[in-house]
């Protein structure tokens, strides 16, 4: 098989629409059903719902409290229209944070999920947030742990990420497996 990774030369949402183009030109080719779409806004998951028809779409959100105590992040009216447009919506904890977050910053050590996802950042932001997103679509029942997914993720603002994953419940991380990366940051 030959496969063509697409290398942006800067992270950023300047490559949001460019990373959401192949991930619909590689579900199509791959024949993947399920994207799975990070977004902090929404912004980009609605973007992402409104191109990619005929796929099943998962926004995966930031948890409440993410940045500031009870604050959601995820935009009202973009929450709406990804949900009228049959998009799917996932706010839960981060797979690779969670309470050991709470750990770092109380007692200012680190646990193995954050190392783990501070090692996933050697490839880049975007596909340790895609790899992260599989995990908790797979723990909320939205992925199938038996079949692969396009997981889209970002730097900060956007997308500029895209990979070919099959997920894997986290108590199973080790079963992730990485099929191939559509597309990232040359320079991150």
């Amino acid at each position: 098989m030959q496969y063509q990774t697409t290398y942006f030369e800067k992270p950023g949402p300047t490559n949001t629409d460019a990373t959401l183009k192949l991930t619909q030109e590689w579900s199509e080719r791959l024949d993947i059903q399920t994207v799975l779409v990070a977004s902090t806004s929404g912004s980009t998951g609605l973007k992402a719902v409104k191109l990619l028809k005929g796929r099943e779409i998962i926004v995966v959100t930031h948890s409440c409290g993410f940045r500031d105590d009870n604050a959601q992040e995820l935009i009202q009216e973009n929450r709406e229209q990804i949900l009228a447009l049959q998009g799917k919506i996932l706010t839960c904890q981060h797979a690779l944070a969670g309470i050991s977050r709470a750990v770092r910053f109380q007692l200012k050590t680190y646990e193995i999920d954050e190392i783990i996802a501070n090692a996933l950042r050697i490839f880049g932001h975007g596909l340790k947030v895609a790899v992260e997103i599989c995990l908790m679509a797979a723990d909320a029942g939205l992925a199938r742990t038996d079949a692969d997914v396009i997981a889209v993720g970002g730097s900060s603002q956007g997308a500029d990420t895209a990979a070919v994953i099959q997920p894997a419940n986290v108590s199973r991380f080790f079963d992730l497996k990485v099929r191939g990366i559509l597309c990232k940051p040359w320079n991150r």
